[in-house]
């Protein structure tokens, strides 16, 4: 979910669950350590629980940032170990890893050294040739001894070699069995299982099976999938937000981004899909794709985008903004 799991589009994730796991996009131990370092790990406070997510193979490393992770305020960190892109296997991480258990561990170590912090791993089945049950087994039980309690399993192979990191998200077949299998042959770990899920109606048929559920690329083409989770897996009560309600509140907090100097398509792209399915929804989507990117663009043009869909809610546009 690089370049999607933004600030702004966890705020708008946050405005329609107020319970759902969030994680930040894959961030790198040097962009942490040697870039803007505000700029990865500044989020809002509205956005807990939240997780950083992070690409690295050195422990040292990997420590540093789960220190400053934990100062920042996170709830968890997530080392990736699922990336299967040229980028990051030159950068030795990411799902080129799954063949370094040991490594894993030594950053697994490290990190839960350094800070008071949930440590957890986000993985494939398998990469490559190196695709066996037993194979993921060792690689579970290597990185559990030293720690690490939660695995989130991309139920799908890495071919590291021949396909794209697009190609990877839908050409190697899905194996849901081998990650109920490795609940039933690990059950005091903690597994959540990833890859394929696109309602929350299969979320909820998976958890039979596994102790929690990842979406990804759905939440982000539909984000109003959410609206379901708190009652429907957290047994809240009262109704989830309207889509307009919604719209509303990130108004406020676009209003207040742009007094910051944020450009307005940085944050209004998150909300293309959020009228999915509904009446005038590509009206919405064309007002502010074409829109949005003009020199000065303001929280106008995502009024005007409400305008273009039919009204079955209220919607006050003078909300006062955030913090």
């Amino acid at each position: 979910m690089m370049d999607c799991t933004d600030r702004h589009l966890r705020f708008l994730l946050r405005l329609i669950s107020r319970r759902a796991l969030l994680y930040t996009e894959m961030v790198t131990t040097g962009a942490v350590i040697h870039g803007d370092r505000r700029r990865f790990l500044e989020f809002h406070p509205d956005e807990h629980p939240l997780a950083l997510q992070l690409g690295g193979s050195d422990p040292h490393d990997m420590a540093r940032c789960t220190a400053l992770a934990a100062e920042a305020g996170f709830d968890e960190v997530n080392v990736n170990v699922g990336c299967p892109s040229d980028r990051v296997q030159s950068g030795r991480f990411g799902a080129c890893l799954m063949a370094e258990p040991g490594r894993v561990a030594e950053c697994v170590s490290a990190m839960r050294a350094a800070a008071r912090l949930p440590v957890t791993v986000k993985t494939r089945i398998g990469i490559d040739h190196r695709d066996s049950f037993e194979a993921l087994l060792e690689f579970i039980d290597t990185v559990s001894a030293a720690g690490c309690e939660t695995f989130i399993i991309h139920a799908r192979k890495a071919w590291l070699e021949g396909l794209s990191p697009r190609e990877n998200r839908s050409v190697p077949p899905l194996r849901y069995d081998l990650v109920t299998r490795l609940k039933q042959e690990r059950p005091g770990l903690e597994i959540v299982l990833n890859g394929g899920i696109t309602s929350l109606d299969e979320a909820a048929r998976q958890l039979g099976a596994v102790d929690g559920v990842m979406l990804g690329r759905a939440a982000y083409r539909n984000p109003y999938l959410l609206a379901g989770v708190d009652a429907g897996f957290f047994g809240e009560h009262g109704a989830p937000k309207t889509r307009f309600q919604v719209v509303r509140d990130y108004l406020a907090y676009v209003e207040a981004r742009l007094g910051e100097g944020v450009p307005l398509a940085r944050m209004s792209r998150h909300l293309v899909g959020l009228f999915l399915g509904r009446p005038g929804a590509r009206a919405w989507r064309r007002c502010l794709s074409e829109q949005a990117h003009r020199p000065g663009a303001g929280a106008e043009v995502i009024k005007a985008a409400l305008e273009r869909l039919p009204q079955d809610g209220v919607f006050v546009a003078s909300a006062p903004p955030a913090a």
